[in-house]
């Protein structure tokens, strides 16, 4: 990539940041539109989750894969193809006539998605080459989700109650347009130098490995968690995920290159990346269903109660990001899972949703843990990496955050659909507390784990772990650079 001027890397940054708004938007005024949606297609619970799973799996099962193709053909090549990608599938999902049609045009915004936020971050880690200052252009990344859930339950509910849930599709259109023009226009080419070859079996093993997981996980309640089909559906699972650990070191260059694990701050930075975007996406399933249906708020009244977490999240980021670029991810990261695990406890053992100020203090608590993780998640993710897998390593990270997002709602709508009745009955406030507390639980296990991984993986041991990782993957590609050469 060629030597920019600051206002140029400045644009660029604000162009993959487009990106990431349209992304993150979808989802949080998805969320909201929640139950509008389960009321005029007639779905349970499980038709909710897959209408963000399906749209988090693709995008969890493509993200490597576009990462290294981005690396190989031409990173500013594959996000122009995301952005048109996703604004086709946006528009698609604003026409569907039916459940079933939803779910599969959201496929295809995922298809488009996978080619925005790796490959985004791998432009930005080229473009910001100076540690600190790429800190602070991820704390700014990460602010924008911030914006994203701010603005997504306030848009969301007005798109809602307004015009209809089909018009929160409609607002990706001007977004992704523009950002496709700003991108012909203004961000250079990048290629890595060695990328690496396709690797097609070990991408059908991703695919098996998260497909079967979240539909054993999702249809369990329905059909039994030892119905011979679920059974059948986690055998996949596991046999895929035995493939892939025995298939992908053998290859000269993986799809997922395991090496990279050596590192414990790129390890433990992947597990808190899941634990934290299961608790988000758990976090928003529970509270948009319980302020709607529970509660029997309007879409944007249930908006304006998450505006808290949101705004915090908005605030914190950036905060973050500097944080990480002064003194590196520690603090950011046990300021986040202290944050995360303390709003957790409070919905699980004190029934926060229950008092209006316990509520508030526990969705500022969130937002503040959120806003603080997810910039050392990508900084530590990319940072000990050669420059030349900027876009595998930070398509694991933004991987890990969609299989965290993808099991966080599985999970925790399994945990639901398991103790909830059919919804409008008369039981079904009492049984939607009840069953919800267990769900809480789990959130919180997911904050104490940013919490202990945390501590765990950001000191001096695993400094040198990252230290002596980088090393022996810069000497293994100069290696194979050679032996091409001969």
């Amino acid at each position: 990539m060629p030597e920019l001027t600051q206002r140029r890397r400045m644009l660029v940054l604000a162009i993959c940041c487009m990106s990431l708004l349209i992304v993150s938007l979808d989802n949080t005024v998805l969320n909201v539109a929640l139950p509008t949606m389960r009321r005029e297609f007639d779905a349970g619970v499980s038709g909710m989750q897959w209408t963000i799973d399906a749209y988090t799996l693709v995008l969890a099962s493509l993200l490597m894969l576009a990462g290294s193709t981005a690396d190989r053909i031409g990173r500013r090549k594959v996000f122009q193809a995301g952005l048109l990608v996703f604004t086709l599938g946006s528009v698609l999902c604003s026409l569907a006539p039916n459940l079933e049609s939803l779910v599969a045009f959201r496929t295809v915004q995922a298809v488009g998605g996978s080619m925005l936020n790796p490959v985004a971050m791998s432009i930005i880690t080229n473009t910001f080459t100076e540690p600190r200052e790429r800190a602070r252009a991820i704390g700014v990344w990460g602010g924008v989700v911030g914006i994203s859930m701010a603005a997504g339950p306030l848009v969301g509910g007005l798109l809602v109650d307004s015009v209809g849930w089909r018009a929160i599709f409609w607002v990706n259109l001007p977004v992704g347009l523009a950002a496709l023009f700003l991108t012909t226009r203004y961000v250079p080419e990048s290629r890595a130098p060695k990328p690496r070859r396709p690797d097609p079996v070990g991408q059908l093993l991703v695919i098996g490995v998260l497909g079967a997981l979240t539909y054993a996980i999702i249809e369990a309640p329905t059909a039994g968690w030892t119905s011979p089909l679920i059974m059948t559906f986690a055998a996949v699972a596991a046999t895929a995920f035995a493939g892939l650990l025995l298939y992908e070191p053998r290859r000269a260059e993986p799809l997922i290159d395991l090496r990279f694990f050596r590192s414990a701050p790129f390890s433990g930075a992947t597990v808190i990346a899941v634990a934290a975007f299961a608790a988000l996406g758990g976090f928003l399933f529970l509270s948009t269903l319980y302020l709607q249906d529970v509660r029997g708020l309007d879409a944007l009244h249930a908006g304006l109660w998450m505006l808290p977490m949101a705004a915090m999240t908005l605030v914190c980021a950036p905060l973050s990001g500097r944080l990480v670029g002064a003194r590196g991810p520690r603090a950011s990261l046990l300021i986040a899972g202290v944050a995360m695990t303390a709003s957790g406890v409070l919905f699980a053992a004190f029934e926060a949703e229950n008092a209006a100020l316990s509520r508030v203090l526990a969705y500022v608590l969130f937002g503040l843990g959120f806003g603080f993780v997810n910039a050392p998640i990508t900084n530590t993710a990319v940072a000990g990496m050669p420059r030349a897998q900027a876009g595998v390593a930070a398509a694991v990270a933004s991987t890990s955050r969609q299989i965290g997002q993808t099991l966080g709602i599985a999970v925790i709508g399994a945990v639901l659909a398991s103790g909830v009745a059919v919804a409008h009955t008369d039981s079904y406030a009492a049984d939607f507390t009840g069953a919800s507390r267990p769900a809480w639980w789990i959130i919180t296990g997911c904050g104490a784990a940013v919490l202990a991984v945390g501590a765990l993986t950001s000191g001096a041991w695993a400094r040198g772990t990252a230290r002596r990782t980088a090393e022996r993957l810069t000497l293994s590609n100069k290696l194979q650079m050679t032996d091409n050469k001969t």
